[in-house]
């Protein structure tokens, strides 16, 4: 009996969300970088195998911290990182 784990579900992988065109302008622009200063993810990441993603989507990931309650960070979907 072979059960495929859903690891986007586990509580150690924090959130991640596909931006749209126009979110990811708008961080571009709102922090003044391009997509090549970002850090990057593969587009064959496991936390990110449920999301529709190409090269160079952009990628929010909220991760709970206990000294701010919720932490953001950005990366940039390549081809394999």
């Amino acid at each position: 009996m072979s059960e495929e784990i859903n690891i986007t579900k586990h509580i150690f992988v924090p959130k991640h969300t596909k931006l749209t065109e126009e979110e990811k302008e708008k961080i571009l622009e709102e922090y003044n970088i391009s997509l090549s200063q970002l850090p990057k993810i593969s587009k064959n990441d496991p936390a990110i195998k449920e999301l529709e993603v190409k090269k160079g989507d952009l990628i929010k990931i909220e991760r709970k911290s206990p000294t701010i309650g919720k932490s953001i960070f950005y990366r940039v979907v390549v081809g394999n990182a």
